[in-house]
């Protein structure tokens, strides 16, 4: 049995996409609407909406959208736009296959109608939209069932119902457990600098009546080592054909004190963040964010103070546990398993 999130983050209604903004959680619920393929690409740039999954139902929204356009516009161009929307962000493997996805309607169905091709886009979006929710609750069943009772978890950055159709992936497995009266405790990391933890994690987890303690990142290893954590539980922007992990920069850190500590770490992630086409996770383009998002106001102007910001890390899959998909569960992942998944 299912524990389901009454959070919905993305919506199609009346013709517009409305995205729960999740730069202002939890202080304001505030809906961002796009009416246009530039809206919704934008506000995937600027964090509006976040983690792979959203972001790919967000992108096939947003394709209908540009079609529209090119119906009413024909000086507009489609292909540049379609373009722009798959690299709002190059990391997550989500947004390419969603607009992949489109792209091969359009190619498919090249003598239909305007409105019957825009039909098919719609109707396409709003499946990928609920196909994501059935997904994430078949995962946080198949993660929760690796759970013995009584177990201590800790999450990183946010892989919930905020960053996918309304469920979750990490935390979709989190909230199963919960459900199932698996869990002692949920602990989560702040996650900087943007503070996914604190601010979209703890915000959805107390929204659903799931206790959670938080912790800033440096705290992380004092918890293993007092013998509080049984389960890592993250999600992935993407995962490569030989297990690798693609995640919100820190991942790798935990993998690694997981590993110290004796601890499991499991991933939960949909078959359309699996990048059978990459090999590993060194091949993966990184996202690097600007500098501002770490200094703010603090060093303006300074020639002494700079920042890096990668938002992601790779955690080699030696480090992962399980790897928890809405097909089944793979253990100790590697490239012949991953390559049976989809056999």
């Amino acid at each position: 049995m299912s524990f389901h999130s009454t959070v919905s983050p993305i919506r199609f209604e009346n013709n517009q996409l409305k995205l729960l903004d999740q730069r202002y959680l939890p202080a304001r619920l505030d809906d961002l609407v796009c009416d246009t393929l530039e809206q919704a690409a934008q506000a995937i740039t600027d964090l509006v909406v976040r983690g792979a999954p959203a972001i790919g139902i967000t992108a096939a929204y947003g394709v209908y959208l540009g079609y529209l356009q090119a119906q009413q516009d024909v000086t507009y161009d489609f292909e540049q736009a379609l373009t722009r929307l798959r690299n709002a962000r190059p990391t997550a493997v989500n947004l390419a296959w969603a607009v992949q996805q489109q792209q091969q309607l359009l190619t498919k169905n090249v003598g239909l109608s305007p409105a019957a091709m825009a039909e098919k886009l719609l109707d396409n979006a709003q499946a990928i939209h609920q196909q994501d929710l059935q997904d994430n609750i078949a995962m946080g069943d198949f993660g929760a069932a690796l759970i013995e009772a009584g177990s201590r978890v800790l999450t990183h950055c946010n892989a919930g119902a905020l960053a996918t159709a309304g469920y979750g992936t990490a935390l979709g497995v989190i909230r199963s457990a919960w459900s199932q009266q698996r869990l002692e405790r949920v602990y989560a990391s702040e996650t900087r600098p943007w503070l996914q933890g604190l601010r979209l994690t703890a915000w959805e987890l107390a929204h659903d009546e799931i206790p959670v303690t938080l912790i800033v990142e440096g705290a992380a290893s004092s918890l293993f080592a007092l013998q509080m954590i049984d389960w890592v539980i993250v999600g992935a922007d993407r995962i490569c054909a030989n297990g690798d992990v693609v995640n919100k920069v820190g991942t790798a850190n935990l993998a690694i004190l997981a590993r110290h500590y004796g601890v499991k770490v499991m991933v939960a992630a949909p078959l359309n963040t699996i990048d059978m086409a990459t090999e590993s996770g060194d091949l993966v383009e990184i996202e690097t964010r600007a500098a501002s998002e770490i200094l703010a106001q603090n060093y303006a102007g300074n020639d002494y103070v700079s920042a890096w910001n990668p938002v992601f890390d790779v955690t080699p899959a030696a480090l992962v546990s399980a790897i928890v998909t809405e097909k089944g569960v793979v253990l100790q992942p590697d490239s012949a398993k991953m390559q049976a998944l989809f056999d």
